[in-house]
């Protein structure tokens, strides 16, 4: 029997507390101002304006919200660079806001807020985790009607022969696409990191030709909805929105990759004060299990109570429904070898 992680919970705690705890007070509280929010866009970011923003901006009328989709760490160098810096929050991996921290992103004054109901891991010190992203191999179960001859595993994604149609993965590092391929590579979870980027690239050559390679979680999510792939490693933020929408999906419960997903502030964001004011609360209880409920991701904050839908609870990789294990992606080892893999992955990708 492989062993799951499981985050236990405690009592919820108050809205708009700062993940538990106080709220960083702008320069000037009263000033007017305009955040703009970047982060993947579709159902993902409609629910955090419902989870996140609109409860903030009835407590705190003086600020309002643009939004705006995709996040881009080069975008984000750019706009430093140029000291012309339009994003105030963005969504971002843990591993490249602690890279760049002081760099690319403000630093985080943590003051305020309580960490004791918190996720390890989700306060760092150029980011402020929102939620964690499970991302499990599934397939459209038209695809493969036959429950007892469809994958059931981590091997079965890359068997092409067994198991022929057409996979999806996503191009971003924090999905899953340097892990997945190890552990078909008979790596064992507990020996993942430090990776082996080579052989995980070497992996992915055999299931190359077969394999959609899709730049965003939106492009995936829109390829799975238009039956243009049949088995896909997507963020269990993206499978519900399709679940709730018709498309009939199994989950296959073997070896899930999961990652913090996390806000960073840009360096040299005129709004700095008022960013981190608003990303404080990002991880609070309420905002927390609003998430969860809309788009099954696992709460940061252990003192979130998310009443979860059907769907959501269909991909929920740390409740019952999974029968296997999740492995948590290694910030730390993230934060040191980011970039070099990221150069790896796109010279393989575009070789």
């Amino acid at each position: 029997m492989i062993r799951k992680l499981v985050l236990p919970a405690v009592l919820a705690l108050s809205l708009l507390a700062g993940c538990g705890g106080g709220e960083a007070a702008a320069d000037d509280p009263n000033a007017k101002v305009t955040l703009t929010f970047t982060a993947y866009g579709g159902a993902g970011q409609q629910a955090m304006i419902d989870s996140y923003q609109k409860p903030y901006t009835a407590a705190h009328p003086n600020v309002t919200f643009v939004n705006t989709s995709p996040p881009d760490v080069s975008q984000v160098k750019a706009q430093v660079m140029s000291r012309s810096v339009k994003w105030d929050l963005v969504s971002v991996a843990p591993g490249v806001a602690t890279q760049q921290c002081d760099k690319l992103f403000e630093p985080v004054d943590a003051t305020g807020i309580d960490t004791s109901t918190l996720v390890e891991g989700t306060i760092g010190k150029c980011y402020i985790g929102n939620f964690i992203n499970a991302n499990p191999i599934a397939y459209r179960t038209e695809a493969f009607p036959d429950p007892a001859k469809a994958p059931k595993s981590v091997d079965d994604f890359f068997d092409l022969k067994k198991f022929p149609g057409r996979r999806g993965i996503l191009s971003n590092i924090q999905n899953g696409i340097l892990e997945f391929p190890l552990l078909a590579d008979g790596v064992a979870p507990k020996d993942m990191y430090p990776l082996d980027v080579d052989r995980s690239l070497k992996k992915l050559d055999t299931i190359r030709d077969k394999t959609t390679f899709a730049p965003n979680v939106g492009a995936l999510q829109q390829a799975v909805g238009a039956k243009q792939v049949d088995m896909f490693i997507l963020p269990d933020s993206r499978l519900v929105p399709l679940m709730n929408d018709g498309t009939d999906i199994t989950v296959v419960w073997d070896v899930t990759v999961a990652a913090m997903n996390g806000f960073a502030i840009p360096k040299g964001s005129p709004h700095k004060a008022a960013a981190l004011a608003f990303a404080k609360t990002l991880c609070g209880p309420e905002q927390v299990a609003g998430i969860s409920e809309a788009l099954g991701t696992q709460p940061v904050n252990k003192a979130a109570k998310p009443a979860l839908s059907a769907n959501a609870k269909k991909v929920e990789a740390f409740g019952p429904v999974n029968t296997g294990e999740v492995l948590m992606q290694d910030i730390n080892w993230y934060a040191e070898n980011f970039d070099a893999a990221s150069t790896k992955l796109t010279n393989w990708l575009v070789g």
